[in-house]
């Protein structure tokens, strides 16, 4: 199927826009972690906020009715709460869900470590060499360990490196919407 000039304009802009918002938001996270953090921590206090006022809504005067009417009500004041909670406070609300996540992040990387070091030497016998898988099941209990020991300072890595991969995606687009404004 044929694509029309004007949709083929209106998809070159709209790429190179993305492209260009993705370049400066990836520069903000490298540049500025923190600050890139506590914006991404309020725009899901938003979405929180937004999509419980909209369930509530919903179940109010929508006439949605489900089977589990009471928990969509709960939940949806939940979401309420916590999104106005993280807006009053975001710096806090950025400390404590990013340690809880991050916390919770490690301990599961932990678990793994542990667990397939311990399926490695019980299985010993079938490997060649068991160090190689001995080798990641270290790594994966030591990333853990940094993980629940430097919760914030791991945040901010994590968030540095989300900045460098949206900058080569955004290059990647903006040479897509290049390439689709010399075709038209």
């Amino acid at each position: 199927m044929a694509v029309s000039d004007s949709v083929r304009k209106r998809l070159t802009w709209a790429t190179g826009l993305r492209a260009l918002l993705m370049l400066l938001f990836g520069i903000y996270c490298v540049l500025w972690p923190a600050s890139a953090l506590t914006t991404l921590v309020m725009v899901a206090a938003v979405v929180l906020l937004v999509a419980g006022v909209l369930g509530l809504w919903g179940l109010t005067f929508g006439g949605v009715r489900t089977p589990s009417y009471w928990w969509d009500v709960i939940r949806s004041g939940l979401a309420i709460l916590v999104g106005v909670l993280i807006i009053l406070s975001p710096l806090m609300a950025t400390i404590l869900t990013t340690t809880f996540l991050v916390t919770l992040i490690g301990l599961e990387a932990i678990l793994f470590g542990v667990i397939e070091i311990w399926f490695v030497w019980r299985e010993r016998a079938m490997y060649g060499s068991i160090w190689p898988a001995m080798l990641q099941g270290i790594l994966f209990v030591l990333f853990g360990l940094a993980l629940v020991f430097w919760p914030v300072f791991s945040a901010m890595v994590g968030v540095i490196w989300l900045g460098i991969v949206m900058i080569l995606i955004a290059i990647g687009l903006g040479m897509f919407a290049w390439r689709l404004y010399r075709a038209g």
